[in-house]
């Protein structure tokens, strides 16, 4: 995870981690949902917002991990999170493993992607 960040803030990203709960080791299909759905949400701020703030903040529940990454600044290219592939591959992704997923437009500006991970084996 630390090379993927870093990877995206020598891009221009300015990326601001939270985590809530407590971390553990998740089960595989878990943590690798987990990894793509960021790098994928990070890879949209990227080519839709540009250099911008990012909030990335994990949230460990007894029997899920919910992913969120925000953006504070509204996108340069037009983004439906209906048809935009990426959206969908994140959402096919979340889904596959009993998840769901939330991307859209924030109401104060930006966008926001939210996955809920069950982590349960």
């Amino acid at each position: 995870m630390d090379e993927l960040l870093t990877t995206f803030r020598r891009a221009g990203l300015q990326i601001v981690e939270r985590t809530d709960g407590t971390p553990r080791a998740l089960p595989w299909a878990a943590d690798h949902t987990a990894y793509r759905i960021i790098q994928e949400a990070l890879t949209n701020v990227r080519k839709h917002a540009g250099p911008v703030p990012v909030t990335l903040a994990l949230h460990y529940d007894p029997d899920a991990l919910t992913v969120t990454v925000d953006n504070d600044r509204p996108a340069t290219t037009p983004i439906d999170g209906t048809t935009a592939h990426g959206i969908l591959g994140m959402r096919e992704r979340v889904t596959a493993v009993g998840g769901n997923l939330l991307a859209g437009p924030r109401p104060t500006g930006g966008f926001r992607v939210a996955a809920v991970i069950p982590a349960t084996s």
